[in-house]
């Protein structure tokens, strides 16, 4: 069963859609920074509910159907997106979740094991940083448009720069955001990345369900991280799993394996061939396994 819904969440609402039965093992998705749920493939949250998992995707703030702010004026801050993950579980009496998170989702998924512990079954933590921190060994270059550090860590608080001047998509152009999303995505990706058609469905599907891309795009590179809370990895004990693609050029191999070792016993999964991307179909049923794996 699917069902998609707005939700009054910390003074805001938030679109959030389920799949499966509520009595089942709840499983919160977590997309990345400046993504809306759409992300997360429609088939692949049915076969995670197919696990036996009741599946819980949303939309954060400033992304697809929820509360959206000015481009360049968003009135939150990092700990608000955190707390509205907290949320939208408290939305739907959900005490508890096995969470997955990609890049920045990765990141929240981290901070709600550390500052609500007892809200977190397990983590799978996919193509993403330790606290999004600066990576133990220097960065590798990477071209693309998605391979931009977006900015640097001062007195363990990350500081977040604005996007480059020299980005001039019109995104409330449909025609332009479009190909501007699917340009991201291969410039990220690797050999198994989907298709143009299916690219092509997924960015209009993401415009058209967007309030204001331009904010979205925006807003959460202002919010940052907010303070580190690396040294609190060390704490999280519920059963962790790090997936990251042997192709991924924004965090390359140091980010995972470090990650690894901050949280005891995390268990470190190469995904071959994949590169900064949701996880694409050639490897779903790998990544379904270690997802579902931990949570049994």
């Amino acid at each position: 069963m699917v069902h998609e819904t707005m939700m009054p969440v910390n003074g805001i609402h938030v679109c959030v859609e389920t799949f499966g039965e509520p009595n089942e093992a709840p499983l919160l998705l977590l997309a990345g920074d400046a993504s809306s749920m759409d992300w997360w493939d429609d088939e692949f949250c049915r076969r995670l509910a197919a696990g036996d998992r009741f599946v819980i995707r949303y939309d954060q703030r400033d992304t697809g159907r929820s509360t959206s702010y000015p481009a360049g004026a968003p009135s939150y801050c990092a700990a608000d997106l955190l707390h509205d993950a907290v949320g939208v579980l408290d939305a739907l009496d959900v005490p508890a979740a096995h969470l997955v998170g990609f890049s920045h989702g990765g990141v929240l998924a981290q901070r709600l094991a550390v500052h609500h512990p007892s809200r977190v079954l397990s983590l799978t933590l996919i193509s993403t940083s330790a606290d999004g921190a600066t990576p133990p060994t220097p960065p590798v270059a990477a071209g693309g448009p998605v391979a931009v550090s977006a900015g640097t860590v001062t007195a363990g608080v990350r500081t977040v720069e604005a996007p480059p001047a020299t980005d001039e998509t019109d995104w409330s152009d449909r025609k332009a955001a479009v190909a501007r999303m699917i340009d991201e995505i291969r410039a990220g990706g690797g050999p198994f990345t989907a298709d143009e058609p299916h690219l092509r469905r997924l960015a209009e599907r993401v415009f058209d369900r967007s309030a204001d891309l331009a904010a979205t795009r925006l807003n959460h590179r202002l919010t940052g991280y907010g303070p580190t809370v690396r040294d609190l990895l060390g704490g999280i004990t519920v059963p962790t799993v790090v997936l990251h693609g042997t192709l991924d050029r924004r965090f390359p191999a140091g980010h995972p394996e470090d990650l690894a070792r901050c949280i005891p016993g995390a268990r470190l999964v190469w995904l071959d061939g994949v590169g900064h991307e949701s996880p694409p179909r050639a490897v779903w049923d790998q990544v379904l396994r270690e997802i579902l794996t931990p949570a049994a």
